[in-house]
């Protein structure tokens, strides 16, 4: 038995050495003659560490470090363009953008919107420019600002809502300089936050109350294929999904290998599992919307403009296509409004200075009682806007360059925060100045904005976002008095607010 053993040990050893020898080579030599070889001309940037010229792997470590924009910010400082991969350029410079992203360039979107979709492709990961031009068409009628203006009803409700839950945990204000306690800690403004933007997003989009502020919680129905039903909590499988993709995605050659052997390790698996459920969600949502509108349901709506155009005539989607739309409207419509909208709010409360001018010029347009801002008498408020902005600017909710494929085949992009520095756009750029976006100043500046991306690639929610940041904003900082602790669940002290001319 020991020497059939050691035969087949023997038989095996050079079989074993071929495949030492193959792997040495596709890892090591071949990449570096490449690198030498630099059939693109890549070699004259600058690599982000030694290795970036031959390998993703310094890239992808420095995802899982969890700050991949902030230290390309700290590198743009120097550089205006940056080798993060063998075939990977990130740019730190504005004047770039209309080159990457503008109309008409020969840029296309690169091979990792493929990686990442599903058999039918959203708005958001189509690659082809005349299917990517035909699905805006579909869509682009329930995003124009004048079905926008018809949908102000319900996030009105849904502030109202909001109202509803944060006045009774309002607290007593606070005594001179005295941090508050614990037990005055009565909202956490990310949760909340957050219950109003899928809240929101779901009557927007679906027409149905998902009941996440009346609930205080997420938890929600999803579905399986199968027809298995199963409950969940969204925020908890929202997140993950994307995150697993941000940390592994920038090996496009490796993706789908590492996306599959990732799951041994229970971190990710978790992820996975998580992206499951998320899908489920989704569907469950897309079913519901889809019986009542077989059952002959009219509502104006999201999900209607998918399925039929104003005149009645039908689009004749397939219904995966149609899941995928409603996937990236609950996920983008809710996520990116909920990260801009807890931001903004933290800029406000630490620029006491900036938050006073805000209050005057709301207090100068509404009623005394007005407990939500209406949209009509806040949209043009020139500071609010400005206040939006700069907030976007210096956190933009998607931070990573979106990537473009230029004609010879390298991905280039320019991350939202890292274009977002450049001092010669943003003087000062790491301080919140909201009045950098006033006046033609602030117009001029709109070319170097891209928070919403740019060209016709460009987010075509950002109406909607717009929208809910305006009026919970103007509700939120007119009616409240908060006082931050917290970052991460962000827990904060909420008091009313006494206006000077309630007290006369």
């Amino acid at each position: 038995m020991g020497e059939s053993r050691a035969v087949f040990v023997l038989g095996a050893a050079p079989y074993a050495t071929m495949l030492g020898f193959a792997l040495l080579v596709y890892f090591l030599v071949y990449p570096w003659i490449v690198y030498i070889k630099d059939s693109k001309g890549l070699r004259q940037f600058p690599n982000m560490s030694l290795f970036s010229g031959m390998s993703d792997l310094p890239f992808i470590l420095v995802a899982h470090g969890g700050a991949r924009s902030a230290y390309l910010a700290k590198l743009h400082k120097d550089e205006p363009v940056i080798r993060i991969g063998p075939n990977s350029l990130s740019v730190g410079r504005v004047a770039a953008i209309k080159d990457i992203y503008g109309r008409g360039v020969p840029c296309t979107k690169d091979e990792s919107y493929e990686l990442t979709a599903t058999k039918h492709y959203h708005l958001a990961d189509v690659v082809d420019k005349p299917e990517h031009a035909r699905k805006r068409r579909v869509l682009s009628a329930a995003y124009s600002l004048k079905t926008l203006e018809n949908w102000e009803h319900k996030v009105a409700d849904k502030v109202q809502r909001l109202i509803a839950q944060w006045d009774p945990r309002c607290t007593s204000p606070p005594m001179g300089n005295m941090p508050p306690g614990p037990e005055e800690l009565t909202v956490d403004v990310r949760a909340w936050t957050n219950f109003f933007t899928l809240d929101a997003i779901a009557d927007i989009g679906l027409s149905e109350r998902l009941g996440f502020l009346d609930q205080g919680h997420d938890r929600v129905t999803g579905e399986f294929l199968n027809g298995h039903t199963e409950e969940f909590n969204l925020r908890e499988c929202l997140y993950p999904t994307a995150h697993k993709q941000s940390l592994l995605l920038w090996s496009y050659d490796w993706y789908k290998v590492l996306d599959k052997l990732s799951n041994i390790i229970p971190f990710y698996r978790r992820m996975a599992k998580s992206g499951r459920g998320w899908d489920a969600i989704v569907l469950r949502r897309s079913n519901l919307r889809l019986n009542r509108y077989v059952a002959g349901e009219k509502t104006d709506d999201f999900f209607q403009a998918l399925m039929e155009d104003k005149n009645g005539n039908q689009h004749q989607l397939e219904w995966d296509e149609v899941v995928a739309e409603v996937n990236i409207m609950m996920n983008a419509g809710s996520v990116t409004t909920a990260i801009a909208i807890t931001n903004a709010l933290h800029q406000l409360l630490v620029h006491r200075d900036v938050l006073a001018k805000l209050r005057e010029e709301l207090d100068a347009v509404l009623e005394p009682d007005e407990a939500i801002a209406p949209y009509d008498k806040v949209k043009h408020l020139p500071y609010l806007r400005a206040c939006l902005d700069e907030s976007l600017r210096l956190n933009p909710p998607t931070t990573y360059g979106l990537p473009r494929k230029t004609l010879r085949g390298t991905s280039i992009g320019i991350s939202a925060l890292v274009a977002h520095r450049d001092e010669t756009a943003y003087p000062e750029a790491e301080k919140f100045i909201p009045e950098r976006f006033l006046g033609e100043k602030g117009k001029d500046l709109q070319s170097a904005f891209i928070a919403f991306s740019a060209g016709a690639r460009g987010c075509i929610g950002r109406n909607i976002s717009y929208l809910e940041q305006t009026v919970l904003i103007g509700f939120k900082m007119r009616r409240l008095e908060t006082m931050n602790h917290l970052l991460g669940e962000m827990p904060v002290k909420l008091w009313r607010r006494v206006r000077d001319a309630e007290c006369n």
